[in-house]
């Protein structure tokens, strides 16, 4: 059974009512040429899934009569901490990350790392390309980004063994990727962990100082083969891994 085409929803659902403007409106009227009585999705930035038909079309919105109202399924927790990288590269992180069911992302400053702080306008483009990865990939929840972090001040965030999103009453598995170590499908496998946490550093690979407090903090390092990767290249391996594995294991529960 096919499903709806997915939209993402800006403004509150108000008595069954929800209104679609802007960007939105366009990809649904103009690029796929919905028209009124066709069942939609809409996906909102708290997780939770609208479905219903287009009413109608006014000038400058659609009025979309909605029927069912979820809470987003529950993902397994898939939580990716990524160096920052420049440019395109980290947007293309952002989305294939999405896509690939990643539920937290930490986008990291490194000490070997040569981005500075995202900007404001850099923060709201990724969340514009999580959210339309969302969409695309019928991920069960939008990946929640926060803002950018130094590694250091992340630790103490992980070391607490809890996950924004998903189950909190089991440890998940932390694992850091450098080169050299065991392979992480063979550490995935053998946690048999509900959640995951992954942190990839910049291709100078973390410092010494930092893979001391990571592992301090419970992570085990995890290598992804004997070539030496890009950043957003080891992120997108080590997650495209995990999630296969995760599905593997947990995929009937």
């Amino acid at each position: 059974m096919s499903r709806p085409a997915r939209f993402a929803l800006r403004h509150p659902v108000v008595e069954g009512i929800a209104i679609m403007d802007g960007d939105e409106l366009h990809h649904l009227r103009n690029v796929m040429r919905m028209r009124e009585g066709t069942s939609i999705a809409l996906l909102t930035a708290d997780r939770v899934e609208h479905l219903g038909r287009i009413e109608r079309f006014e000038d400058n919105r659609a009025i979309v009569r909605i029927e069912k109202t979820n809470l987003a399924s529950e993902a397994t927790p898939l939580v990716l901490a990524a160096a920052v990288i420049k440019g395109p590269r980290m947007d293309f992180l952002v989305e294939k990350a999405a896509e690939l069911g990643v539920t937290e992302l930490w986008p990291m400053l490194c000490a070997r790392g040569v981005v500075r702080v995202p900007g404001e306008e850099r923060m709201a483009r990724w969340r514009r390309l999580a959210m339309a990865a969302a969409k695309q990939s019928f991920a069960p929840t939008p990946l929640l980004l926060h803002e950018a972090t130094a590694f250091a001040d992340l630790i103490p965030e992980f070391a607490r063994d809890t996950l924004a999103i998903g189950v909190s009453n089991e440890r998940p598995l932390k694992v850091i990727c450098t080169m050299g170590a065991e392979p992480i499908a063979s550490v995935i496998r053998r946690s048999r962990a509900r959640g995951i946490v992954i942190a990839c550093g910049p291709e100078g690979d973390f410092d010494d100082a930092e893979m001391a407090r990571a592992k301090s903090a419970g992570f085990i390092a995890a290598g992804l083969g004997i070539n030496r990767l890009r950043g957003e290249t080891a992120a997108i391996a080590a997650v495209s891994i995990a999630s296969a594995i995760l599905d593997e294991i947990h995929g009937g529960d």
